[in-house]
């Protein structure tokens, strides 16, 4: 019998294809433990797609792309049923939902029918195709991808769909050194992506693992202080910040906050939660669920900015 895997053992695999990104690397096997989606924002070019296929190849998964486009109906996604002549009866098509690895590419350039489609599959793990309904793998994570810097053609993702995601990462340009590797890496030969590094079986344990890190009661009255210091900006930061904001994060953040950090906790190989998991998976929580208004442009305001400034502002048991 093999020794069971364990997390950092993935991290370290994805790590061997997508050169730097440690924040993106860790944030999907972080989702993958807490059972959650992430939400991938950057520039073209930035290996948001390789990680996805590197996932799935290094847990052995089923992988499935979806290029959301203005013209993608919600059959595209989650199936649809046609009429089999020879047999006289009606199938069932599964559509490219059905996989572990979902990566749903330009994810914000869809209609909200089809976004709507895809929000079922992640909140109820499920899909209804006519009148039945069809469970969906497990384990089952969804990656969106979006452009900051592309919006002509574009739809808003409603509020309602982002605070689906657990966690949101902004995918940043390389430095100097590590876009050198990329040219020694992938100029001449082909991506190699590493298979096998854990199992799905692994992952299904990995979670009940982490379900029975201990959370502190400290340490989750410090993550609800965390969520209520973003719906009361005015007390935690002044009244000139307080204008940029229009609502704050749901009780979906609180619950992300106690996953993530039991999650980080199992992946140092803690069986408890410190303060400094719950500051450092703060921003991917949160900055996605914090509503600005048009102040934020016309003040040139950066959001990343204020998110850090609300974390500071609650003290850390």
């Amino acid at each position: 019998m093999t020794d069971p895997k364990r997390p950092q053992q993935l991290i370290d695999a994805l790590s061997q294809t997508i050169v730097g990104q440690r924040e993106v690397v860790e944030s999907l096997v972080l989702a993958l433990i807490a059972d959650g989606h992430v939400l991938l924002e950057g520039p073209p070019g930035l290996a948001k797609t390789l990680a996805c296929r590197a996932l799935a190849a290094a847990l052995d998964g089923q992988f499935k792309r979806i290029q959301f486009t203005p013209d993608l109906l919600p059959a595209d996604i989650v199936g649809t049923r046609i009429f089999d002549q020879h047999e006289s009866v009606f199938t069932t098509v599964p559509g490219p939902i059905f996989a572990n690895v979902v990566l749903a590419d330009e994810v914000n350039r869809a209609p909200a029918k089809v976004q709507s489609a895809l929000l079922e599959a992640m909140q109820e793990r499920q899909v209804t195709i006519g009148l039945q309904s069809h469970a969906l793998p497990d384990p089952f994570i969804v990656l969106a991808t979006m452009n900051p810097l592309d919006t002509d053609g574009t739809y808003a993702l409603p509020l309602a769909q982002m605070d689906r995601f657990l966690l949101k990462v902004n995918v940043g340009y390389p430095s100097r050194e590590e876009e050198a590797v990329i040219l020694e890496r992938f100029a001449v030969d082909d991506t190699h992506l590493i298979e096998s590094a854990a199992t799905l079986e692994d992952v299904r344990a990995w979670r009940a693992q982490a379900r029975a890190v201990h959370l502190d009661e400290k340490i989750k009255a410090y993550v609800v202080d965390l969520v209520a210091a973003t719906r009361r900006v005015d007390a935690a930061l002044g009244g000139a910040t307080a204008a940029l904001v229009d609502y704050g994060a749901s009780p979906r953040a609180t619950l992300a906050l106690a996953f993530l950090s039991r999650a980080k906790a199992l992946i140092q190989q803690r069986t408890f939660v410190l303060p400094d998991d719950v500051r450092g998976i703060a921003p991917l929580v949160l900055r996605h669920r914090i509503g600005f208004n048009y102040r934020l442009v016309t003040e040139r305001a950066d959001p990343e900015a204020i998110v850090a400034r609300l974390i500071a502002s609650v003290p850390a048991p």
